[in-house]
């Protein structure tokens, strides 16, 4: 049976822990580095042939190191085939002088096959039907500049199909930051281990679709090199949320109190509400304007809505409740804050959003840092918590959020594209979700989602990575159906019973 590349491993790694598992391989396994650098180029031939399969000419852009070394084994691989072959090098004549290690070695093999290679000019054609892209790899620090840039440039705006090698080059490999230019390709094949900075950030709109091959190594080496953090997978959900005991009834499942809907916001509370209940919470209580009664009893009659007006009145809800959300449309004035301090002063297990998270950056989060909290706040949310900057913070999201959880404590969602959550001890990457989740009132969903998840028994990180992930897949559910354009938060929340339960 042939490799499965498209099925990506649980793992995630940095760069460097990515070439410790390849020096654990040569150095403790014995397997020699350019017997990995051959199956590497095997690898992704096999992709660029399943894919283009009718491929009669091939570009490959090559730099000097090891993904420059992938390249040309690759180069003899389509020669081999018949495939007319470009081989561009960025450098000049003296580009094999620089070359060490397996990436020479592999440089004298491709010459042996009496390929020609040419060194890239400015505006020199790419002949290829397809491009690979073999440039720059995992090692580079800085932003890219000269030649490599050119290039980068250069194959964005021809409009031809790109594998890229490893990872696209210009990309950071931790970060999934461009470094002033990055190559935007069709598909990417990566190896030994996926790199974190491949599903987060500004690499979604470069990464294409990802391949990954471990290259065949033990499942010895993988446990040398520690993990930098976990993919939430269907496998995840088959193991958190297991069958309901025949026996279940409300009472097991947990009572949620959602608070929010000050004037002109009651649709936020509301879909925060239904989210709860199609996700399985037992017994649901909203607290909302007394306003948002009639339109609550008739969109979601299962939930038990209260219209209340001054903070006194939660006293009852509060003592009942299990887990509190907290947030949506709950606004910043009078009415916001007072529900917001009441509540935590409860020392109740919360799920904190949106205003939420706002007045609590405005009264100082370390005021209120606790353990029985999961904040989800989006990348402005975050740079208010952190009094950060957001463009410092998308940077590097796996930073930004060891600093968020070490600051307020709990667990933290980061939303985004590539969604990240921790509580401090483990971090998860979700990778599912679609560019048609950017409108109003996703967060306020998913929220709901999590309340609900965490009330029926699962840890907190837990419920916050589970959340993420089936809101996420719901919306891939949804655009499957109609398209990604025009997608609203509550077409999610119809989806949400058949991703749940795994239909």
């Amino acid at each position: 049976m042939s490799l499965d590349r498209t099925k990506l491993p649980a793992t995630l790694y940095t760069a460097e822990q990515s070439r410790a598992l390849d020096r654990t391989a040569i150095e403790q396994f014995g397997i020699p580095g350019f017997k990995l650098m051959q199956r590497a180029g095997h690898a992704a031939f096999v992709v660029l042939q399943e894919r283009w399969s009718d491929l009669e000419r091939l570009t490959l852009l090559c730099g000097g190191g090891n993904n420059g070394g992938d390249g040309f084994v690759m180069a003899v691989l389509a020669k081999t085939r018949g495939i007319d072959v470009q081989v561009i090098c960025l450098g000049d004549d003296g580009f094999a002088d620089r070359l060490r290690g397996e990436a020479l070695e592999a440089w004298r093999w491709m010459l042996e096959q009496d390929i020609d290679v040419a060194y890239y000019r400015s505006g020199m054609p790419f002949t290829g039907d397809v491009v690979v892209d073999a440039m720059l790899g995992t090692g580079l620090g800085g932003e890219v500049r000269g030649s490599a840039r050119q290039a980068i440039d250069q194959l964005n705006r021809s409009g031809k199909p790109v594998l890229a090698v490893d990872i696209p080059s210009g990309l950071c490999s931790d970060t999934g930051s461009v470094l002033g230019s990055a190559v935007r390709a069709d598909c990417t094949v990566t190896f030994i281990g996926v790199k974190q900075g491949l599903l987060t950030h500004e690499a979604v709109d470069h990464v294409g679709q990802l391949y990954f091959d471990n290259l065949k190594l033990p499942e010895e080496v993988y446990e040398q090199v520690p993990v930098n953090a976990f993919r939430t997978s269907r496998s995840d959900r088959e193991e958190l949320l297991p069958a309901r005991a025949r026996s279940a009834h409300k009472g097991t499942n947990g009572r949620v109190l959602i608070v929010g809907g000050d004037l002109g916001m009651g649709g936020a509370a509301l879909m925060a509400a239904e989210a709860t209940a199609r996700t399985g919470a037992g017994l649901i209580t909203l607290a909302t304007r007394p306003e948002h009664v009639p339109a609550a009893l008739v969109r979601i009659p299962e939930v038990m809505t209260r219209g209340i007006s001054s903070a006194g009145q939660l006293e009852p809800m509060l003592e009942n409740a299990d887990v509190i959300v907290v947030g949506p449309g709950l606004g910043q004035g009078s009415w916001g804050q007072a529900m917001l301090q009441r509540i935590l002063a409860a020392d109740k297990p919360l799920v904190v959003d949106a205003d939420a998270l706002n007045l609590i950056c405005r009264w100082g989060v370390e005021r209120f840092s606790r353990d029985t909290w999961i904040l989800t706040p989006h990348p402005g949310e975050a740079g208010r918590l952190l009094d950060s900057p957001v463009s410092d913070l998308q940077e590097d999201r796996f930073l930004a959020i060891e600093r968020l959880q070490r600051a307020c404590g709990g667990s933290v969602v980061l939303k985004g594209a590539g969604s990240l959550v921790t509580d401090g001890d483990a971090l998860y990457l979700c990778d599912k979700g679609n560019p048609g989740m950017a409108t109003g009132g996703m967060g306020d969903v998913l929220s709901g989602i999590i309340g609900a998840l965490w009330v029926q028994g699962l840890r907190p990180v837990d419920a916050a990575r589970m959340g993420v992930y089936l809101h996420a897949v719901a919306a891939d559910r949804v655009a499957e159906i109609q398209g990604e354009r025009g997608m609203v938060a509550t077409d999610l929340i119809a989806a949400l019973p058949h991703v749940i339960n795994g239909k």
